[in-house]
Parts: structure tokens; C-alpha cells; sequence
């Protein structure tokens, strides 16, 4: 019996030794092709320092309102450029990369706050307005760019004008459990995490088809642009740490102290945060709007930019935020 259980627990301390040093072990390919983001830069591109990130900008327009907008998971500045020239209609635009996305930097390494946790997404937000002179913005968010919009909102209520929450993921998809997230940490998954991000490059169309409510209508220019990032250094490596410093959200439960002009649009078939997730935070925030956009899924303001930007004017109209 002795002999027997001694074999068992030499076998339970090689499954531990191969579970600790065999991930260490695994040979982790470079990527290939990857180029600095500024040589993938647009014409109409910036790259501004703002809180120690070189970060990727494009403005259009002049005046007051100012619209700040941030993008959602996976997507970039792009994701607003068929809406940017509507909105500077009416004032100035301001769309960047968040970090972790599109041609912003990417450090590995820093020193003081994480630049890719939840506060610092927020500071951001101040630190790019800071750079503008601009005082108060609408903040226009989609998906997890609506939980920075309003992380923001209830951080400096006094320098957000209203919020554009359009599919945003509130009340799922807030980050990982906070039983897991130490694991994130590990050598042995900070050596892997890269590895499983980079299942993005081929499962991220999957994810660009469930966004749209016709994917047979989804451009080529903006499959390629929604590629074009995955080029850029360490977007892999970025995008890991971003997942690092994730958490659960605590929205759902500040919801009342928003009180600033809301509005919120949903496509009316978005499979990635449900239509009725959105109908319930229209009910929940004490100043809310709500418009849902008939045949469009998580991105209505690529999918039907015309019926978004008409929701946009209606709600600027009405709360009293258009060109004076």
C-alpha cells in the first residue's frame, strides 16, 4: 500500500511540475510583418503624448459640441468614419485609439498606474480633453468604449456635457471573474495569454459577422481596416495585458448617479450585447433616451450611419446640446 501511494503522489508532483515548467517550455513563434504604428498611419492621423502614451488621434470639425468617441473592443478609430463628417456638422470631433487597439502605443513595461486598467482608460479621457482645451464633452461610447464613457461620467461628472451609450456593455463582459484574474498574472499565462490573443486574427471575423444584422453587407474596405491593426508591434502582447488588468464592472449598481443627458442607441438585432440589455439601461439611467436602429446588430453607426446620426440630432436638439 505504502509503494502504492508513494507512485501516486511522485505522479500528482510531475503533473504539477508539468503544469508550472511546461508552459515556460513552449516555443512561442514572433510575429511576422509587424511594423511600428506610425508607419500604418493615415494621412489624416496624429499621435499625441497624453499620460506618457504616444496616442493615435483624428479630429474633424470646429466649435462646440465637442464629441469624444471610443471605440469598442477590437475596433478602432475607423469604426466612427462614416459618422465623423455627420457629427462635425455639428461641432468638433475627437476619436482615438484606446489602448491596446488600433496605432496607439503599446508599452510593455511602465512605471506608476497600469495604462491599460480601467482608471487609467479614464484619465485618458481627461488627459485628451486636457490637450484640446476643451472643458466639457459628449462622450460617445460603443460597446466597452460606453463603460469607459461612463467610468468617466461618474469620475468627472462635471466635464461630461451628456453620453452617446450606443450597445453598451454594461451588465455583462465587465472582465474576467475576480477569481480567476490572479492566474492572468502567472508567468506561465503572461507567457501564453499572447499566444491565445492572436486566435483573433482569424476568430475576429467571426466577430465582425455577428456584429452587423446583414454580415453579406459589410464592406471590404472595412474588413481591411479592421485587419489593418493586427500589423501594428505587440498588439498581441498589448492586448493580453489589457485582459491582465481587466475587471468585473461596478455600473450596474451606480446607475442612478449618472445624471447628466443620456442617450442610448441599439441596433435592434445586436447579438453581442443584447437589444434588451440596452432597452434596460434606457430604463435604469435616471436621464435617458433611447433610440434603437431598425436592421442593424452591435455597430449601428457603421451598419446605418444615416439612421444614427438622425437619433444623434434628435437627441442634441431636444436636450439642448446643438450649435448655439
Amino acid at each position: 500500500m505504502k509503494t502504492f501511494w508513494r507512485g501516486v503522489l511522485i505522479f500528482i508532483g510531475l503533473l504539477l511540475v508539468g503544469l508550472i515548467v511546461g508552459p515556460l517550455l513552449i516555443p512561442i513563434p514572433p510575429l511576422e510583418g509587424t511594423q511600428p504604428p506610425q508607419a500604418l498611419a493615415d494621412p489624416d492621423s496624429q499621435f499625441i503624448p497624453i499620460n506618457g502614451l504616444q496616442v493615435h488621434v483624428k479630429t474633424q470639425g470646429q466649435g462646440e459640441p465637442v464629441f469624444v468617441l471610443l471605440h469598442g473592443f477590437g475596433a478602432s478609430v475607423y469604426s466612427w468614419r462614416a459618422v465623423m463628417p455627420g457629427l462635425a456638422q455639428a461641432g468638433t470631433v475627437i476619436a482615438f485609439d484606446r489602448p491596446a487597439f488600433g496605432l496607439t502605443e503599446r508599452p510593455l513595461r511602465w512605471q506608476g498606474r497600469n495604462p491599460y486598467s480601467p482608471e487609467a482608460q479614464v484619465e485618458l479621457v481627461i488627459g485628451l480633453m486636457d490637450h484640446f482645451g476643451v472643458e466639457k464633452a459628449i462622450l460617445v461610447g460603443n460597446s466597452a468604449g460606453g463603460t469607459v464613457a461612463m467610468q468617466t461620467a461618474l469620475a468627472y461628472p462635471h466635464r461630461v456635457a451628456a453620453l452617446i451609450l450606443v450597445d453598451a456593455a454594461v451588465y455583462a463582459g465587465g472582465g474576467a471573474p475576480a477569481w480567476l484574474r490572479p492566474l492572468f498574472a502567472t508567468p506561465q499565462l503572461r507567457r501564453l495569454g499572447p499566444l491565445f490573443m492572436r486566435q483573433i486574427q482569424t476568430r475576429g471575423m467571426e466577430l465582425l459577422r455577428l456584429s452587423w444584422h446583414d454580415p453579406s453587407r459589410i464592406p471590404a474596405e472595412t474588413i481591411a481596416l479592421y485587419q489593418k491593426p493586427l500589423k501594428a508591434e505587440n498588439w498581441d502582447k498589448a492586448l493580453w495585458e489589457l485582459v491582465v488588468a481587466s475587471r468585473e464592472s461596478d455600473l450596474p449598481a451606480r446607475l442612478t448617479e449618472i445624471q447628466m443627458p443620456c442617450l442610448v442607441i441599439s441596433g435592434d438585432d445586436d447579438r453581442v450585447v443584447p437589444t434588451a440589455d440596452s432597452l434596460r439601461l434606457a430604463e435604469e439611467l435616471p436621464n435617458a433616451t433611447l433610440a434603437v436602429i431598425e436592421k442593424a446588430g452591435h455597430v449601428p453607426h457603421e451598419e446605418r450611419p444615416e439612421a444614427f446620426l438622425e437619433a444623434v440630432a434628435e437627441f442634441l436638439a431636444a436636450s439642448g446640446l446643438n450649435r448655439p
